[in-house]
């Protein structure tokens, strides 16, 4: 039975000593931003219209607070004072379907929302649609899973609204109630039935949605970072007129061919490739000439040897290239998304869309950004504090390699990490015995850490180097370093062998608290999918318990924010938190933000983890503290 209540009290009865309640909000936008296109999802730029809640299957109520029609609760005051309490109760679980978005209208409020709680949006995601691959998030919205799994199609948001704001609808209305109610109802069905299945089938990704993934997803979206538009539209001017410059220098070069954005047209490959003869050096999936970064390096290079004449050419193409992604991802892209209530960008934060466990980002993703210094324009300039504010930003220090060595059990990898060593070194002295060129072999020891633990092949690491390190080593140097590690470590390679071995007989392999990853193609005949998939196997106990470390230390945080108001999280990079905090306080939040991130994330780690920290008062500049 639905119903509508406009009182406190009436709430109450209903919840009475419930230890499990379903939410859900509907929003409306603001009056500004009325013509809006999604306004009413941004908690900037809208309101809670209303508030249900569902302690039975079946069963919820309404609680209109906004509505422009109708009658509202008569006493919010009193509610929000019992809402405040509710969502920090530690013995009653908070179930809402995509909890992040919930969280942030809360957080608007200055609300946080403490554990136990529950996203059935992520175990949606963490429950299998097949007999091998999860739901993603396209199959996981409320009304999907309403028809799909438990049978009852539930009319859509327009269907409801006939084109109207929520607000608009009168909350006594019979539609308005059942379609309020409906979402909190069945988030509580979901909740059930996804954990019937986790104890039955999976029961590690019950302790994953309920102890990673939803206290995770409390943490996102809300405070954005504050960009410098004033920079940023003087670096887009900066870059346009550059790159007009260098137009102009190629076209006298090569006449009047049509280069494009990005110099990859056909015209501009049928002018490498028919008009210059150059050679094809590399191709692309459906066997056409490549014209990537790679290919440009690849026939420069090349044209040094045979055709000196045409390198300035390609010095002109790599640089047009490089200013014109720095202009249109970074600076055309990022202003797309800056948000005009705020003045900041707030990216979507996707917790589950990667098979690892690991953040993915989108609108815009942040966080493939380049590192300070690694640009000429200095993209991460653009995100600033306010006055009086600092941004702080802490990093999991060599996570995967730790976790790696924790998993291999190399006791020279343990007694490296155990005594605050350098892995990059041990390794080089691993690899190279005397260290002559210091600077060279550190970066190649760095290059193999990072890639023999997944089972990186000497053509990959060829690769590595000259494309990321710029370091030109044959294929024969190649197997000897890696084969020089292996022996250096030799629990390394004992590890990779038993684990590849565990999953293929088990067809998965898992992170350290129980996150699976399913791997069909382990045992395939096909090289190259069985290869992908042997990787994967070594890949993603070290990877995705990284990230399963990491979330950890943000529900940590997550626990400690209703004390700091003043503490503000920004952004997830990879092995990154960034924070938003008075300049008075960074003492403080360091400490504790430390203190979360070094806590041992499960009792048979035995190796240090360890947070480094660094200040400033633009993302550009930091100073490690």
């Amino acid at each position: 039975m639905y119903k509508v209540v406009r009182t406190t009290a009436e709430v109450l009865a209903y919840l009475g000593t419930a230890k499990a309640v379903a939410f859900d909000f509907e929003t409306a936008p603001d009056e500004q931003y009325r013509n809006e296109e999604k306004s009413a999802l941004d908690p900037h730029k809208s309101h809670l219209v209303g508030i249900s809640f569902s302690i039975d299957e079946e069963t919820a109520v309404y609680v209109p607070l906004t509505h422009e029609v109708g009658e509202n609760i008569t006493d919010s005051v009193e509610l929000w004072q019992f809402l405040s309490e509710l969502f920090a109760n530690k013995n009653v679980v908070k179930i809402a379907h995509n909890l992040a978005f919930e969280s942030m209208f809360l957080y608007a409020r200055g609300i946080v929302v403490q554990e136990p709680c529950y996203d059935t949006i992520a175990a949606s995601q963490l429950t299998l649609k097949g007999n091998t691959g999860y739901r993603s998030l396209s199959d996981s919205g409320l009304k999907t899973l309403a028809a799909d799994i438990l049978e009852s199609p539930l009319p859509s948001f327009n269907q409801v609204t006939e084109g109207r704001n929520f607000d608009e609808l009168d909350p006594a209305d019979t539609e308005t109630i059942r379609y309020a109610c409906a979402d909190s109802d069945f988030a509580l069905r979901l909740y059930h039935l996804f954990n019937a299945w986790f104890d039955r089938y999976m029961p590690k990704h019950r302790y994953v949605v309920e102890k990673i993934e939803s206290p995770t997803a409390v943490f996102v979206k809300y405070n954005g970072l504050l960009v410098d538009r004033a920079l940023m539209d003087a670096k887009g001017a900066e870059c346009a007129e550059r790159l007009a410059k260098l137009k102009e220098d190629i076209a006298f070069i090569c006449g009047d061919v049509e280069i494009g954005a990005n110099a990859s047209t056909s015209a501009f490959k049928k002018y490498l490739y028919d008009d210059l003869k150059l050679p094809v050096l590399k191709t692309t999936a459906k066997f056409q000439e490549a014209a990537d970064d790679q290919t440009m390096i690849m026939l420069a290079e090349w044209c040094e040897i045979n055709r000196p004449e045409l390198v300035p050419l390609f010095k002109l193409i790599h640089e047009y290239r490089k200013v014109g992604k720095l202009k249109s991802t970074y600076i055309d892209g990022y202003t797309q998304h800056i948000n005009s209530a705020t003045g900041r960008i707030h990216a979507d934060l996707m917790p589950l869309a990667t098979e690892t466990g690991r953040f993915a980002a989108r609108k815009p993703n942040l966080q493939n950004m380049p590192r300070a210094g690694a640009d000429d324009v200095g993209i991460r300039n653009f995100f600033v504090a306010p006055s009086s504010k600092v941004i702080v930003s802490l990093d999991l220090s060599q996570i995967e390699l730790r976790i790696g060595g924790f998993y291999c059990r190399d006791e020279k990898m343990l007694e490296t990490y155990r005594t605050g060593g350098d892995i990059h070194n041990s390794t080089a002295d691993v690899v190279f015995g005397v260290q002559k060129h210091y600077k060279e072999q550190r970066t190649i020891a760095k290059n193999v850490n990072f890639g023999t633990f997944y089972g990186l092949f000497p053509s990959g690491l060829q690769r590595t180097l000259k494309f990321k390190a710029g370091l030109d080593k044959s294929l024969e140097a190649c197997e000897q370093i890696i084969a020089n590690l292996k022996a250096g470590y030799p629990k390394l390679s004992e590890w990779q062998r038993e684990t590849v071995k565990k999953a293929q007989t088990d067809r998965y392999t898992e992170t350290w608290l129980g996150r699976r990853r399913y791997l069909p193609n382990i045992k395939a005949n096909d090289w190259s999918k069985r290869s992908f998939a042997e990787r994967c196997a070594l890949n993603t106990p070290i990877q995705g318990t990284a990230a399963d470390c990491l979330k950890q230390s943000m529900a940590l945080i997550v626990a400690g924010l209703p004390e700091r108001p003043w503490l503000l999280p920004l952004l997830q990079i990879h092995d990154e938190l960034v924070f938003e905090l008075p300049e008075d306080k960074v003492s403080e939040a360091t400490a504790f933000i430390k203190s979360c991130m070094e806590a041992q994330p499960f009792p048979e780690l035995d190796i240090p983890i360890i947070a480094e920290a660094s200040v400033g008062r633009s993302f550009g500049r930091m100073s490690e503290l």
